[in-house]
């Protein structure tokens, strides 16, 4: 209750007037995304809303295209409570007014990775029979190639019928829509390679109640005015912080691609002061143009590690902005750390948020602080679709005395070496504190006398110089010798995904940089 009191007073929702309209916008169009405008349509219509690569729209205008968007999926399409609609879209307006139209319709919602393989889409139109898709005209070979045959519709068209056209069109429909609350909200979780898990939530005001509490008092959201989302919307961590904002009446910007000279340009030219990133995103904008960052007072770093190195670049360009947020698809966001958690824990996650439940697990039992485990997870706001209460995340890691988590990889990361269990996180920080080195990957290699030995694949700062044997000795005194590589080989880039997740399994097939 008193996290509910919290947020609704932050979101000004307590006043007798603002309550009462909150009400009739709920007897009248239901319990989904569109109770966000039930306040700017009074209180800030003309407040502007979101900002992308073709424009910019005030909360008025995106409340008005999302409804006429709704009534015309509805007259034209015939989609209603319980329909299957699927995005295949990157940032920008359109997906968001497609998001609220199927939203306000009580349409069951599936977000697809945009990096998806043609054998993954195959696959996703055979198994959810999709009712309705909405995609970007670039992915529009890869959907005539596959089985999927129902109805569906281009984010953007200059003449055919598109997103942009209906939600600038009038309804014919005099009747008015039914009220109807949100269905669930799908994540079709993975990258490139592998089958895509499917990941249910359903919207629930007091589910989220927790995690939404944690953004806005930990995060200090509200006494922000402009942010900025690089991450991707059809990930959990992206359309969770795009509706953050878009409920506290801020003005939001998007981008159908992340690029380090336009993310620098925009925060530049509007001011951001929030920005939602994977911490290879602000070592990008660091390196292209820290002076551009100066408006950022919350870097949000989520979906990746985030290197004790880069704390400490952020905290010395930029001041105590940065935080590191922990969560899954799956099990949605559970552990939050602040800048005065990383100023004395550079390699922390941080402590859990209020109603998340952790355990570090060995062999089904939680063990002692201090030993690595695997983290678990129960929460009111996981997933949906799984039998069990507790949720196993395929991170290792380990809790302190303090209540404090700290992150050493993922099961599959493990590294078994002459009996050793070696993480390879802990050798690729220590690596990374070299000044030459800017990034690093550890894995392991089969071996048939030690089962596995570890390799090193090394990325220099450009126009630096390092032999294998300078910085083999140089690590020598930094870490155990059970944790010294066998071989480092130097590339001229390691390989991440889309989301900006370095991409382990590409590693393998790396060659060494020519001499």
């Amino acid at each position: 209750m008193f996290n509910l009191l919290n947020i609704l007073s932050q979101l000004n929702f307590l006043s007798p007037s603002n309550l009462g309209r909150l009400c009739l916008a709920i007897r009248q169009n239901g319990v989904n995304l569109m109770l966000l405008f039930s306040l700017t349509e009074k209180t800030g219509g003309q407040k502007t809303a979101l900002v992308d690569s073709r424009g910019t729209l005030n909360y008025e205008e995106l409340q008005k295209r999302s409804e006429h968007l709704a009534s015309l999926l509805a007259e034209r399409y015939g989609i209603v409570k319980g329909h299957k609609v699927a995005f295949f879209c990157k940032n920008h307006a359109a997906f968001v007014q497609g998001i609220f139209a199927a939203s306000r319709l009580g349409a069951d919602i599936y977000l697809l990775n945009c990096s998806m393989s043609q054998l993954q889409f195959d696959r996703l139109v055979q198994e959810h029979r999709f009712d309705f898709l909405i995609y970007d005209e670039e992915f529009s070979g890869l959907i005539e190639k596959s089985s999927y045959q129902h109805a569906k519709l281009v984010s953007y068209h200059e003449t055919h019928e598109s997103i942009n056209r209906l939600s600038t069109s009038v309804p014919h429909r005099k009747d008015k829509l039914t009220a109807s609350s949100s269905g669930k909200v799908v994540l079709l979780t993975g990258g490139t390679t592998g089958k895509p898990k499917q990941v249910v939530h359903r919207p629930s005001l007091f589910n989220f109640l927790n995690p939404f509490a944690a953004l806005l008092n930990r995060l200090q959201l509200p006494t922000y005015n402009t942010a900025y989302i690089a991450t991707p919307i059809y990930h959990g961590y992206g359309i969770a912080v795009l509706l953050s904002f878009l409920a506290l009446g801020k003005k939001v910007i998007i981008q159908e691609s992340f690029d380090a000279k336009n993310a620098c340009a925009l925060i530049r030219q509007h001011q951001v002061e929030v920005v939602t990133v994977v911490p290879l995103m602000v070592h990008k904008m660091l390196k292209h143009d820290q002076e551009a960052l100066g408006s950022l007072v919350c870097i949000a770093s989520g979906g990746a590690k985030l290197n004790p190195v880069l704390v400490s670049e952020v905290t010395h360009h930029l001041g105590n902005v940065l935080y590191n947020l922990y969560g899954t698809s799956e099990a949605g966001l559970n552990i939050i750390a602040t800048p005065k958690d990383l100023y004395d824990h550079p390699d922390t996650l941080g402590k859990a948020i209020s109603g998340s439940h952790l355990q570090v697990v060995v062999d089904g039992k939680e063990v002692e602080p201090g030993r690595i485990g695997q983290f678990c997870i129960r929460n009111k706001w996981s997933m949906k679709n799984s039998p069990n209460l507790w949720i196993q995340t395929g991170d290792m890691g380990y809790r302190d005395e303090n209540g404090y988590y700290f992150l050493c990889g993922r099961t599959d990361d493990l590294i078994i070496s002459a009996g050793n269990n070696i993480y390879p996180s802990e050798i690729e920080a220590a690596l990374c504190n070299h000044p030459s080195v800017e990034d690093v990957v550890v894995i392991g290699v089969d071996d048939v006398y030690a089962g596995q030995i570890l390799k090193a694949f090394v990325q220099l700062y450009a126009d630096n110089k390092m032999t294998e044997e300078a910085l083999l000795s140089w690590l020598r005194t930094r870490v155990a010798a059970y944790q010294i590589p066998r071989e480092i080989t130097f590339v001229e880039k390691l390989p991440y995904t889309p989301v900006g997740k370095l991409d382990r399994r590409r590693v393998q097939t790396m060659t060494r940089v020519e001499d």
